[in-house]
């Protein structure tokens, strides 16, 4: 199989605005693509000239670039769960003060998270075409200023979990131990998936018991279900990597599934509107809620149906597209609590 990446990512000290490589890559050699399945096309997931490059200062960019500023959809999908959460416990409409202070967080949190991710995975990303452009591979930002500027993201969601009640700051400390063991996952696994899973939709449990000070079935139903949701969108996502991941000995729900990945999306998806569906029965979700939940199952079903797992293209689309399931069942929710 051919290198990921016929040149090595650039430097420490490369990464000025002025001479910065990732402006201008290497191309791959006469009839050579960049490997792991991408054709043509370079597939690092770094794109210079974008708003982060023409509206930050220089020295901020790499730091914008390990918190995934630039890439939002990451933020939506840890955002989503907290929201429905509140949405699903509110006596009518969701409480707008809690949902800012849930933006504020999720953006904290899940930049943290990456920076995590990205200082426990710098010996892997450098030899992955997808992030070898990454900061700490690439030299931009090493490796103390990347825990540093974690750390400084942490402070940002401790201070939005002070906000709430003890019941919600309870449950945030304990998913820090989710947080820290994630990264390591694919070390050891073919499931990190999974983990991911448990991570990402904790804000579900945080969301109601920020409006309601205690825990109930509907927020465990609807946790439940967005770990299903997490397990079919990110083993889309981890189809972009299967190649190299196989060749560095990195685990995924990819790799595990194979061409057998169609099936089993289907089955998480069709598990997780059925949770999504019984959390939403428990709290007496007006019948016209039925229309929205109909429409989540026809999103995600069409995922699978459609993803071509041979195209990283693809699988980055498909996965992009499930903030549109978010947006659906969070107003499937809201409006289902107001009729």
């Amino acid at each position: 199989m051919k290198s990921p990446h016929p040149y090595p990512p650039p430097l420490a000290g490369e990464g000025s605005r002025r001479n910065r490589r990732l402006n201008n890559p290497s191309p791959p050699r006469a009839g050579e693509g960049w490997g792991g399945g991408f054709g043509d096309s370079d597939p690092t997931d770094i794109h210079p000239g974008d708003w982060v490059d023409r509206y930050l200062p220089a020295w901020a960019e790499p730091y914008a670039r390990l918190a995934r500023w630039d890439r939002p959809i990451g933020t939506w999908l840890l955002l989503f769960p907290g929201w429905w959460g509140i949405a699903l416990a509110g006596p009518v409409w969701p409480n707008l003060r809690l949902m800012a202070l849930f933006a504020i967080g999720a953006a904290a949190m899940r930049g943290a998270g990456c920076t995590l991710n990205d200082i426990a995975d710098r010996h892997y990303d450098g030899r992955v075409a997808r992030t070898r452009m990454r900061p700490i591979p690439s030299g931009r930002v090493t490796v103390t200023q990347a825990t540093l500027f974690m750390h400084a993201q942490l402070a940002v969601g401790a201070l939005v979990l002070l906000c709430l009640n003890n019941a919600s700051k309870g449950l945030g400390v304990f998913v820090l131990a989710l947080i820290t063991t994630y990264p390591y996952m694919k070390r050891y696994t073919y499931w990190p998936q999974l983990f991911l899973g448990l991570n990402f939709n904790w804000g579900a449990l945080i969301g109601w018991t920020a409006v309601t000070g205690t825990l109930a079935w509907p927020p465990l139903l609807l946790y439940l279900g967005g770990i299903f949701w997490t397990l079919g969108y990110d083993t889309i996502y981890a189809h972009q990597d299967k190649e190299d991941d196989a060749r560095i000995g990195v685990k995924s729900s990819a790799l595990a599934l194979g061409d057998r990945t169609r099936p089993f999306l289907f089955g998480f998806y069709a598990v997780a509107v059925a949770l999504w569906i019984a959390a939403g029965m428990t709290v007496g979700l007006d019948l016209i809620s039925w229309g929205g939940f109909l429409a989540v199952a026809a999103l995600l079903m069409w995922q699978a149906w459609s993803v071509d797992i041979s195209d990283p293209a693809d699988c980055l689309a498909k996965f992009r597209a499930n903030r549109y399931v978010g947006w659906v069942l969070l107003g499937t929710i809201v409006f289902g609590r107001l009729l």
